[in-house]
Parts: structure tokens; C-alpha cells; sequence
């Protein structure tokens, strides 16, 4: 089966086609700026037909259009519904319901689907739900001390997110090191970042909660913070709940305490300069990892494995050295040079550590790809 794996963003998306099972990658590409000045494309539709006279036709990837078995979407938010199916009413429903919790994700990934349904009727569309790694998570790790109906009746609850992301990793790990009872801790840094603690393959714990904006300080989002602190703020500016969410969606994490920027990359090179918002945004990032490393070392009983993903995670040794920086106590010892010059996928972890400590290139797609073939398979076995 070929299936397009579109990745969507708010103004852009990347697409991948992988023929599955041998998981071959056919093709790929992106579509930047959607429905921005100077843009290639000025809304969604316009920007999947661009992506699918790219790789069907005469010289490219698919003959024909009609090739494509199957359309697989990493969905963020529909709060109860964790597990990846067929997407259908009920699930965009749901989508809908949780947009508040990610407006950020769930509204372009709406628009696509709805181009998708148009332009390959008939074709099977698949929602691969970021919050089904952690639907097994333990009720007391998941829970808020809130009032209990606030989870029965209103999904007030953590879910967790980047699950093909953790998931991928925790796959490539156990293969590696080959053995299934790992305990493992993946942490996913880039412009979104979270971090998430495996046992037995099993995820038992994530930093995110109920959306997004929650856990690690974001690229331009808050992470964790007192409700009450927000709450005060909310009477200090005069603004309501929809205000306040943008604020704390768009105008805080990294960039809030710098003033400038939330991209790594900028803040490395101001607070190299003397900075000092700059070089504080920075400590807080590595602080936040560094909390709940300890957190699921602890909630693990030691940890085997620690790995690194997305684009800080497999780019930033600066970042990793931090993060790391003497836990020798607990067997977890950086090799300082393979930190250094680690360009992809492989160990830096020192010949003496008693944890494996690897980079794993973050393979989203993939997890989508094979869980898409076997949510189509099982629809038409009935």
C-alpha cells in the first residue's frame, strides 16, 4: 500500500509518500507559507493539488493519483478518542471540541482533512492521534486534584502529546539495544519540545498535560505554571479567557523571557553576547528537562536508555551537555567528544555509562505510515 503521510502546519505542510510494508520512501516534499503574502498557495486546497501533481504524473513518484491506497494524519487533540481509526464525523467532532486546548494544531489539520475528502474521495483517511501512546498511563498520573467531574464531564485531564515521536524512539531503542524491558526516557526538544518515560514499551508518564502549551517552556508557549498566577494576571490586564490563551500561546515560552526570540539558535548566539534574558531562557529550558529526567528516573527505578529527537535534541550538544551535566551518580555519563561532533543517529554515551545515552532522529511519519496500513487492513477485514 503507498501511503501520503501530510504533516500539516498552521501556514505550511510537509508530505511524505512511503510504500508500506517495505516502508520505502517514494517521495517527499513541502508547501511553505500557505495563505501568506508572497506564498506559493493561498489556501489548503490549492496547496494539496500542488502536492499531489507532485508526485503523480508522468516522471514522478505514483503513475497515477489513483495510487495512493491511503492517507495517514498525525491528529493532536480529540481529547477522549486515543486511538488512531478511520476519521470519520465523530472524530472531527471531537477535534472541534479540543480546539481551544490546541488551536494551534487542530484547525489547519481540520482544513486539510476536509481538502483531503475532496480531492481523494473514496480514499481512506486515518487519524494516528498523538495522545494514544499514553492511554494506558496509570489513573493517578493522569488525574488532576480538581474536582472529579471536571474529568468525567469536560475531559479536564493529562493526555499527552508528540506520541509518534516518543513512540518512534522507544521502537529504535528497544531494537538497538535488543531487549523489550527497557526503561526508557525520550526527550523531544525543538520548537515544541516534551519529554516521556517508557517501561516495557509502555508509556507510564509524559510532561505534557492537558494541551499543549503545557510541561517544557515552549518555543513561544508558556509550558508549566501556577493557574493562580494566570488567574491574577487575567484581572491585572483586564483580559478574558480567549486573550489570555494567546498570550500564553503565542507571546511566552523561550521568546516571553528573552524578549526576542524562542529559536535555540538565536538564543545561543545572544546570549553568547551578554545577553542576559537571553542566557536566562536558556538556563530555564535546560532546568524544565532537567526536572522531569529526575521525575521519571525516579517513577522508573533507574533508567537504561536516555535519547534525544527533534531539532534541538539532535542538533544542540550544548543543550544535551546541560541536561546531562553530572548525573555520574546515577550511571548517566556523556562521551564529551561523540557529544560534540554527533551529526545523526548514534550513541554519545561514555564506554563507562550504565545508560545508554542516544541520538534518534525524530521518524514521525513512520509510526503514522504503519499504524495507517493497520487501521485500513483492519476496517476491510471486518
Amino acid at each position: 500500500m503507498k501511503c501520503l503521510i501530510p504533516n500539516i502546519g498552521s501556514t505550511s505542510f510537509k508530505y511524505r509518500v512511503l510504500d508500506m510494508p517495505s516502508e520505502t520512501v517514494l517521495a517527499e516534499g513541502r508547501v511553505e507559507r500557505i495563505g501568506q503574502p508572497g506564498g506559493e498557495c493561498p489556501d489548503y486546497q490549492s496547496a494539496i493539488a500542488k502536492c499531489l501533481a507532485a508526485i503523480a504524473g508522468e516522471g514522478n513518484a505514483l503513475s497515477n493519483i489513483s495510487e495512493i491506497g491511503a492517507v495517514g494524519f498525525k491528529v493532536v487533540h480529540t481529547g477522549p478518542l486515543n486511538q488512531s481509526q478511520l476519521i470519520g464525523d465523530e472524530l472531527l467532532r471531537a477535534m472541534e471540541e479540543f480546539t481551544f486546548f490546541a488551536p494551534a494544531h487542530n484547525p489547519p489539520y481540520m482544513v486539510a482533512i476536509e481538502a483531503f475528502r475532496q480531492e481523494l474521495p473514496g480514499v481512506p483517511l486515518v487519524a494516528v492521534i498523538e495522545t494514544s501512546p499514553y492511554r494506558l498511563m496509570d489513573e493517578a498520573a493522569t488525574t488532576y486534584a480538581v474536582p472529579y467531574e471536571w474529568r468525567e464531564k469536560y475531559g479536564i485531564r493529562r493526555y499527552g502529546f508528540h506520541g509518534a515521536s516518543h513512540r518512534a524512539a522507544n521502537e529504535h531503542t528497544t531494537k538497538l539495544l535488543g531487549r523489550k524491558n527497557l526503561r526508557h526516557i525520550s526527550c523531544h526538544l525543538g520548537g515544541s519540545s516534551s519529554i516521556a518515560a517508557f517501561r516495557d514499551g509502555v508509556a507510564i508518564d509524559t510532561s505534557f498535560g492537558t494541551s499543549p502549551q503545557s510541561g517544557l517552556p515552549q518555543n513561544n508557549r508558556v509550558g508549566d505554571i501556577d493557574c493562580f498566577a494566570v488567574l491574577q494576571m487575567m484581572k491585572k490586564l483586564n483580559v478574558g479567557p480567549d486573550e489570555m490563551a494567546r498570550i500564553l500561546g503565542s507571546q511566552s515560552g523561550l521568546a516571553g523571557i528573552s524578549g526576542t526570540s524562542g529559536d535555540m539558535r538565536d538564543l545561543d548566539q545572544a546570549a553568547a553576547a551578554g545577553s542576559k534574558q537571553a542566557r536566562l531562557a536558556l538556563d530555564v529550558f535546560t532546568r524544565a528537562i532537567r526536572h522531569y529526567v529526575g521525575a521519571f528516573l525516579l517513577e522508573l527505578g533507574g533508567v537504561d536508555a536516555i535519547t534525544f529527537s527533534g531539532g534541538i535534541g539532535e542538533n544542540s550538544w550544548e543543550t544535551r551537555a546541560a541536561v546531562l551535566k553530572n548525573l555520574t551518580a546515577f550511571g548517566i555519563e556523556l562521551d564529551e567528544k561523540k557529544n560534540r561532533l554527533a551529526t545523526g543517529l548514534g550513541a554519545i554515551s561514555a564506554e563507562k555509562s550504565v545508560v545508554k545515552i542516544l541520538i534518534v532522529p525524530a521518524n514521525e511519519e513512520l509510526i503514522v505510515a504503519r499504524e495507517t496500513v493497520k487501521v485500513v487492513g483492519e476496517a476491510r477485514n471486518g
